[in-house]
């Protein structure tokens, strides 16, 4: 999977300034692909040039111009080739792992209170999580399909984020032990 075909799932059937759909993106994609707005208006630059997306120019009064950004035929025809093509899962690649493998260069306070900060960062998160599923998906027996689609996605870093803290707290009570 790359950034662009994140951006075209992303569009959708809308139109979004770069902007926008940096803040669409932040929202939505943040539980399986983070990227910055800068990233995002490179790949918008790239996908424009591909012919994948197109844009529109709003003018303004008062403010600069406004360039819209839609998916194209062409964008959807290279979203769902890559659609049907098997998805490989991701390897992991966390920060923290290999500084638990070299912890024992340093106190193990250091190490418990790195762990620790971890556990409240992905505590913070579900926390957010949880009220956009509270907020946006009340009763998920209601939901369209495309809604469902979007629900799985934020059930998946609902889970991440349980999964890391369950492990933080794990981590915390056997590196603890003396």
């Amino acid at each position: 999977m790359s950034l662009a075909h994140t951006i075209l799932a992303t569009l959708g059937d809308e139109s979004y300034s770069g902007y926008d759909l940096w803040k669409k993106f932040s929202q939505t994609s943040k539980y399986y692909w983070q990227a910055s707005q800068q990233q995002i208006y490179r790949e918008l630059g790239k996908l424009e040039k591909e012919g994948a997306i197109s844009s529109e120019i709003i003018p303004q009064e008062g403010r600069p111009d406004k360039k819209l950004y839609r998916i194209t035929e062409k964008g959807i025809e290279i979203l769902k080739n890559w659609l049907v093509e098997p998805a490989e899962p991701m390897a992991i690649r966390e920060e923290l792992l290999v500084k638990v493998i070299a912890a024992k260069l340093v106190p193990k306070s250091v190490i418990l209170q790195e762990i620790e900060r971890h556990r409240q960062i992905h505590a913070q998160q579900l926390s957010v999580y949880k009220e956009i599923e509270q907020e946006k998906f009340p009763d998920v027996s209601q939901l369209s399909y495309e809604k469902k689609c979007f629900y799985l996605t934020l059930r998946c870093g609902i889970r991440y984020e349980s999964y890391r803290i369950a492990w933080c707290e794990e981590a915390i009570a056997l590196l603890g032990e003396d």
